[in-house]
């Protein structure tokens, strides 16, 4: 597996990173182990979730994913193999939200004694806090760093401005900065990430961990009509946001691209991420082994560069001009 280098810090990561977030939701823990094996096993190291996975869960509280992550620690001992992102930020309950040193302290040792672990990789602000300086959060982040509990730190949901004056705040002060970006990004949601974010990543050397990258399921392919949406426990809303006629015509050209390269349009929309200039690791989850092969395979794949301009053309939003 050819790893790649996160922003400027020392963390080499696999150029796609499973995504968390089902571990206890749509996955069971028993059903969680072995995804993390079989992850492992073809080569893989990156594994992002964040305290909050599965909160939204009627009964849940958050937490749950990072604690069968920890629990497959234990009992795995392959916590040496994975390079662990998780993040901190969204509400938790209670007072229990944002960026703010007291918070920060308090919920990095929540997440450390859910994973069973010491140290968490790449520890990223899951939102913006508008209401905490940027100044406050950063040295805390840090503290963090300096006492081995953190080793880079990333943003996720920032805009370029804010992301920018972040950059700037470290460099000012001479302390860790974000060294990634998570943003949406896919081949259907371009526009955001692409207009303002990507030529700032790139120019300042953040490394670029997209989340939604197959768009909720919906560039699999296998929701192409209303009917489809009973498919999962996100269909509805998958359908109702990407089921248009542009979302029908990125579908096709998937189709086409699947076709020339003997692989599945999650394969194609995939490579097409990783092949970006400025996107280091794109984040996709699976719910069986059988998917998550699809994915493993999806990161060896070369598209040509037909392929590539065929996939751009057919994802353009009105009005873009189609870059790469």
């Amino acid at each position: 597996m050819q790893l790649r280098a996160l922003g400027r810090s020392d963390l080499q990561v696999s150029p796609l990173a499973f995504g968390g977030n089902v571990f206890g939701w749509t996955v069971d823990e028993a059903q969680s182990f072995r995804l993390l094996d079989a992850w492992l096993d073809a080569g893989f190291n990156f594994v992002d979730t964040a305290d909050v996975y599965s909160r939204w869960v009627p009964g849940h509280t958050g937490g749950e994913s990072e604690t069968i992550i920890g629990k497959w620690f234990r009992q795995s001992g392959k916590r040496n193999r994975v390079v662990l992102a998780t993040k901190v930020g969204k509400p938790m309950g209670d007072d229990k939200v944002g960026l703010s040193a007291a918070y920060i302290r308090e919920a990095v040792d929540a997440s450390l004694q859910r994973l069973k672990t010491d140290h968490i990789d790449l520890y990223q602000s899951h939102d913006d806090d508008a209401n905490t300086p940027l100044e406050e959060t950063l040295e805390a982040f840090a503290a963090l760093i300096k006492a081995g509990k953190v080793r880079a730190i990333g943003a996720s949901n920032f805009t370029a401005p804010r992301l920018a004056e972040a950059l700037d705040v470290s460099e000012r002060l001479g302390i860790p900065r974000y060294e990634s970006l998570q943003p949406l990004y896919n081949l259907y949601d371009r526009a955001v990430f692409e207009d303002a974010l990507e030529p700032l990543c790139v120019e300042r050397g953040v490394g670029v961990i997209n989340f939604y990258a197959l768009a909720a399921g919906f560039l699999t392919g296998k929701y192409r009509s209303e009917a489809d949406a009973a498919k999962s426990a996100r269909g509805a809303n998958t359908t109702k946001k990407y089921l248009n006629e542009r979302g029908l015509r990125i579908l096709a050209a998937l189709d086409g691209v699947a076709k020339t390269h003997g692989v599945t349009p999650a394969q194609a929309a995939i490579a097409w991420q990783i092949a970006r200039p400025g996107i280091t690791a794109p984040i996709a989850s699976a719910t069986s082994v059988a998917q998550l092969d699809e994915l493993t395979r999806a990161a060896t794949l070369k598209l040509d560069a037909a392929s590539i301009a065929l996939l751009d053309a057919a994802s353009q939003e009105a009005g873009a001009t189609a870059s790469r």
